[in-house]
């Protein structure tokens, strides 16, 4: 496992922070809420998303902007004097499959522009020690990257046996009290840790009720992910580098996406060693495994000669489901298809949207739909996938004339009407965005 190389591009002086980082990786870092300056908030309010949902206050970005140099500097001051309030974070259920939701935490703007500015300096601090299986939320790498890796890993046979892991409700079970300790040893600064617990200890408004949880970071907010990889790096990647791999036998592979990771081993027998003392590892650190998603299994490439049946093993990752599968030459290749909930999911959203807005103008509609349909295929559009694509896609197409028909009981929509509107409006074509082939 090597440390990690990407960085993104950094003010000067968060470039002498990361370089300190790089040179002492266990160092304490001092002087770092001074770092929090008026063009530090001006570069987080840039990167905050145009289309930002509101939080508890209703102001969105565009007002929030309206007066930007003199809420800045506003906000710089209440920081500096340390007079800054977190507001309450207002909570949103997204659906998921099987009738559930996943809370996600709504900031006001301002908050955003602090919880992006503590991101920056933390970032400076942490990408120079971070592991390389490390994919998730950090700056230049990507969900693909992880795949990437992970064919590599499988077909060049690093790994026989794989750890499939899922912890239950990550974010929501971080212990707070054991995340600051992991964070003080790297920062020295309190100025600057107290302005992260501002954002650790929030209060949550869900609809008229208002809580305060005490453990856990909250889902939606920009601080959360890279806390949750300092949390993670701590708990598996530290501890698997410098406890577990001394000890094996073979070689291990690990790929991490935030939560999300998977661990390949060359031998059974040190597979099983650490399927043994994994759970017990996380319930240390307040995590805990989900016993039906965690296990353990053989995963090797076939050779040449085998049979289909010697392939059935399959498992998820990332939103595909991962199989071997008989390449166009007639050998074996790792072949990634889209879960079937994933695409359930996603199908069931697209009919959900054209229902709500069948009224809109076609125009709209179409942008909107075009919009969805090429974010679809930028992630799932990839070499052995083009069925399960090519299925949403049509699907679209079939949707989208159905909520058209039911547009007015006067004027129908055929098929051979809508056939002239797809001329006019056409949806993006399919083509493979992306290959996760490693050689």
């Amino acid at each position: 496992m090597t440390i990690a190389k990407t960085m993104a591009p950094m003010s000067t002086k968060l470039l002498k922070v990361a370089d300190r980082a790089k040179r002492d990786p266990q160092g304490r870092i001092l002087s770092l809420a001074r770092l929090i300056d008026v063009p530090a908030l001006a570069r987080a309010f840039g990167r905050v998303r145009k289309d930002a949902a509101v939080g508890v206050d209703g102001v969105t970005k565009e007002q929030y902007g309206q007066e930007l140099e003199g809420n800045l500097q506003g906000l710089h001051e209440r920081l500096r004097t340390k007079r800054y309030r977190h507001q309450p974070i207002r909570r949103v259920n997204i659906p998921k499959e099987q009738g559930k939701t996943r809370p996600i935490g709504v900031s006001t703007i301002e908050d955003k522009v602090v919880q992006t500015a503590l991101r920056e300096v933390l970032e400076a601090i942490y990408e120079p020690v971070f592991f390389d299986c490390s994919y998730g939320f950090r700056p230049g790498r990507s969900a693909h990257d992880a795949l990437r890796a992970l064919n590599g890993m499988l077909f060049k046979r690093e790994a026989t046996w794989v750890i499939e892991a899922d912890i239950q409700s990550y974010f929501d079970s971080i212990d707070r009290k054991k995340l600051v300790e992991m964070l003080r040893l790297r920062v020295a600064d309190e100025s600057f840790m107290r302005l992260v617990g501002k954002c650790l200890h929030v209060g949550i408004l869900d609809g008229n009720e208002y809580s305060e949880p005490s453990e856990g970071t909250v889902q939606g907010s920009t601080l959360s992910p890279l806390l949750g990889n300092v949390y993670l790096h701590h708990v598996l990647d530290l501890w698997l580098e410098q406890d577990v791999r001394p000890r094996l036998h073979g070689r291990m592979r690990v790929i991490r996406y935030a939560d999300d990771f998977i661990i390949g081993f060359e031998r059974e027998d040190d597979a099983r060693r650490v399927m043994s003392v994994l759970g017990k590892r996380f319930e240390r650190y307040g995590l805990k495994l989900h016993p039906d998603k965690t296990r353990l299994f053989s995963f090797a490439r076939p050779r040449d000669g085998d049979g289909e049946g010697t392939a059935r093993t399959t498992f998820d990752f990332l939103g595909f489901t991962v199989h071997w599968r008989r390449s166009w030459r007639g050998g074996w290749a790792l072949g990634m298809q889209t879960r079937k909930a994933r695409q359930r999911r996603s199908i069931g959203a697209i009919d959900e949207w054209c229902r709500r807005h069948r009224h809109f103008p076609i125009k709209e509609q179409h942008a909107a739909l075009k919009s969805k349909l090429t974010g679809h295929y930028n992630y799932f559009a990839v070499s052995g996938n083009s069925r399960r694509v090519a299925a949403l896609a049509n699907r679209a197409r079939t949707i989208w004339h159905k909520w058209l028909n039911r547009r007015s009981q006067r004027s129908r929509m055929t098929w051979e009407r809508y056939a002239r509107l797809l001329d006019a409006y056409p949806l993006p074509a399919l083509s493979v965005r992306a290959s996760l082939w490693v050689r």
